[in-house]
């Protein structure tokens, strides 16, 4: 498609995207940005990420750039780094040969930090099929082959400004339906995350779900528990943090994948009425909302909300099993619940300490006499935990409702306005039960 004939133009590429395509071509290289930011403007959005792919190979990219950093071991990647902005650029991929059939392993002489030649893997599988390591290199045609899905193997040329749609992503965009490149069963054993990624490409754009790609879903899904759980966080930010959620989840849930994110809190999803359900849809609804207003919303209280019952669940278990305080079981539970889920998707410590805070603040919230109050209402966490009581009050009512009222009219008043109303509920506890010691006889 040349320049003309498609909406993309340069004053929708940002400045950064620009100077490292003409970088690329005063080098001689082949560039191109690939991906979702042309997908995006033709469908009507604005970009907001700009991908490269070019036939320059890492090291090739790296002596363009001084600002230029090597990532990866399953995909190296050049990352070009202008302050907070990145541009991602990668090599052209290529096919794998006989490797996916043997399970053999391509390898190459490269040089070492210490300038030694050892041998360094290209490309690998494993015996389901997924790529353990994908580094073989080729041309542009093969590049577009081995994209996951049609829309996203359009290239824009910075030299004519023209568009290349090597697999007629034009129309999966027309008919709003998501079209995956070469046979399902294939690339999703290649890698499990496109599933999400579909997903996510559906609640986001609006696009149908075959039902070729809805079986393979269900068959297949139970293979993102092979995925590391590092790269699992970055795919589930994606999925919730992108304004979509309440679809996203809705179709996670549909086409059986959710639970192999959240194998804990899954099966507690028993209908649409159940306080569980509930709970996770007035979260997402919220999640979206702020989003699509530009405010802030963080990772952590989407985790505490799925993980909830699942922690309040193990808590019971284990105060009746151990016949502990349900305070001491209750740390318990939090501890092995968060411990099981890291073993699917990674949560780092910034967020599994936020997630705990809102947790333990829940049985605190509840106790507000003496100075109980003022202590924690200056919690760096409370607002979090506050809005996360309001909905749990919402859904459940009764005594939480009541107590998310309180702590409502808590917050609005002065000082002595807060004494008032603490002075009014210990009237309404009753007189507070002091331990009484036996007195000791006087000696003779």
């Amino acid at each position: 498609m040349p320049k003309g004939q498609h909406p993309v133009t340069f004053s929708d590429i940002s400045e950064n995207a620009l100077s490292v395509l003409r970088r690329l071509n005063s080098k001689g290289y082949d560039a191109y940005l690939v991906g979702g930011c042309i997908r995006d403007k033709l469908m009507g959005k604005t970009p907001k990420d700009f991908d490269i792919a070019t036939n320059a190979t890492p090291e090739q990219i790296k002596a363009c750039f001084r600002n230029c950093r090597l990532i990866g071991r399953r995909f190296r990647l050049a990352h070009i780094v202008f302050g907070k902005d990145i541009i991602e650029v990668a090599t052209f991929r290529g096919h794998h040969g006989d490797v996916s059939e043997n399970d053999e392993e391509n390898k190459v002489q490269v040089k070492s930090r210490r300038g030694k030649d050892v041998e360094d893997v290209l490309a690998k599988q494993d015996q389901q099929g997924q790529l353990l390591r994908d580094n073989v290199f080729g041309t542009i045609d093969e590049d577009a082959e081995r994209r996951d899905f049609t829309f996203n193997a359009m290239y824009f040329s910075a030299k004519d400004q023209s568009i290349i749609d090597f697999a007629h992503g034009i129309e999966s965009i027309q008919n709003k339906k998501i079209e995956l490149i070469g046979d399902p069963a294939t690339r999703f054993r290649e890698d499990p995350v496109r599933m999400i990624r579909a997903i996510r490409f559906s609640a986001k754009l609006g696009m149908s779900i075959s039902d070729e790609l809805g079986a393979q879903f269900k068959e297949l899904g139970h293979l993102l528990a092979n995925i590391p759980p590092a790269r699992l966080f970055e795919e589930v930010l994606k999925l919730f943090i992108s304004g979509s959620g309440v679809k996203t989840f809705q179709l996670l849930h549909k086409y059986g994948l959710f639970t192999h994110l959240f194998p804990q809190f899954a099966p507690m999803l028993v209908d649409d009425t159940c306080r569980e359900m509930q709970l996770v849809m007035r979260v997402l609804k919220n999640t979206d909302e702020r989003i699509n207003n530009e405010q802030r919303v963080t990772p952590a209280f989407l985790y505490a909300a799925f993980l909830w019952y699942p922690v309040e669940e193990r808590a019971q278990i284990v105060m009746n099993e151990a016949g502990i305080s349900y305070h001491d079981a209750f740390n318990i539970a939090v501890g092995e619940v968060l411990h099981r889920q890291i073993q699917r998707i990674m949560i780092p410590k910034r967020f599994s300490i936020a997630i705990r805070e809102i947790w333990q603040l829940q049985t605190r919230l509840p106790k507000r006499f003496g100075r109980r109050a003022f202590q924690t209402l200056s919690h760096p966490r409370f607002r979090a935990a506050y809005d996360f009581l309001l909905i749990r009050g919402e859904i459940e009512g009764g005594d939480l409702m009541e107590l998310g009222e309180w702590w409502t009219e808590f917050q609005e008043l002065e000082p002595e306005g807060r004494k008032v109303m603490l002075n009014k509920l210990r009237k309404e506890s009753g007189p507070s039960k002091k331990r009484r010691f036996p007195r000791k006889k006087k000696s003779d």
